[in-house]
């Protein structure tokens, strides 16, 4: 178990920092986030050594997160249309480091297209999962749909429906904790990582819940949520830019 993270960084809109020469680049549409509260105790035992969960009133949260992938790209080279643009879910907890980044966990991530998942499985050691999946909008609703093919559990799905409402002007600190994450906490070939992203300020809207069936969470290693989401959001969407990865150290990758 880590010490206790000393100063976590501020909560943010904006990212703190610019990331001049990207690692990756892609873009975020069309995104969902459902969020349930969750004791700190049950996710502290899912989360990459040196890191603790991350906590807002002593609360912390597991997120699932639907949305379209768009066009990922390599340094400064052009996204990839066909291969880098597919729909995905992902289920993530918040946590934070010694150095107090804050930063998201991805337990699993469910994508559309196997050659991306395969080489981010094999390659980098993410979570990522075959999955059937599509999206749909009709009217002011969006409704995702996934089913997982491979590795496992085979058939873990998620069907999520929700009805997009007004902009929020000024978002609440909870939701900008939940939303405005500056950083990616993992594993790399048995090493703690922090990869570092920036991307604009979210444009938040509320949203409502018309129908959520999904069993992402239980085979991601957690109880089953209980109640509806305290949290719906939906964005249009952000450009985003991933940086070079760092150690726990803070001392950047050659």
């Amino acid at each position: 178990m880590p010490p206790p993270p000393g100063f976590p960084e501020p909560i943010t809109a904006d990212p703190p920092k610019p990331i001049a020469r990207p690692l990756l680049t892609q873009s975020w549409l069309d995104l969902t986030f459902l969020h349930w509260a969750v004791d700190p105790a049950d996710v502290a035992p899912l989360l990459p050594p040196g890191t603790v969960p991350d906590t807002l009133d002593g609360v912390t949260y597991v997120g699932l997160v639907a949305f379209r992938m768009h066009r990922v790209g390599w340094l400064r080279l052009p996204g990839i249309p066909y291969l880098g643009t597919f729909p995905e879910t992902n289920v993530r907890l918040y946590s934070v480091d010694e150095h107090g980044r804050r930063g998201v966990v991805f337990l699993s991530l469910d994508a559309s297209r196997l050659l991306p998942v395969t080489v981010a499985r094999v390659g980098f050691r993410m979570p990522y999962l075959w999955s059937r999946m599509a999206i749909r909008h009709s009217g002011d609703t969006v409704t995702y749909t996934s089913s997982r093919r491979w590795p496992g559990p085979r058939g873990a799905h998620s069907r999520i429906t929700v009805r997009v409402g007004e902009r929020i002007g000024e978002p609440t600190e909870l939701e900008h904790f939940l939303t405005a994450r500056w950083g990616l906490h993992g594993a790399f070939f048995g090493r703690s990582m922090y990869l570092p992203n920036t991307h604009p300020r979210w444009s938040l809207h509320r949203a409502e819940v018309v129908e959520c069936e999904e069993d992402l969470v239980r085979a991601a290693g957690l109880p089953k949520p209980v109640g509806g989401p305290v949290s719906v959001l939906y964005s249009p969407g952000v450009p985003a830019r991933f940086g070079r990865p760092a150690r726990p150290a803070g001392i950047r990758t050659p």
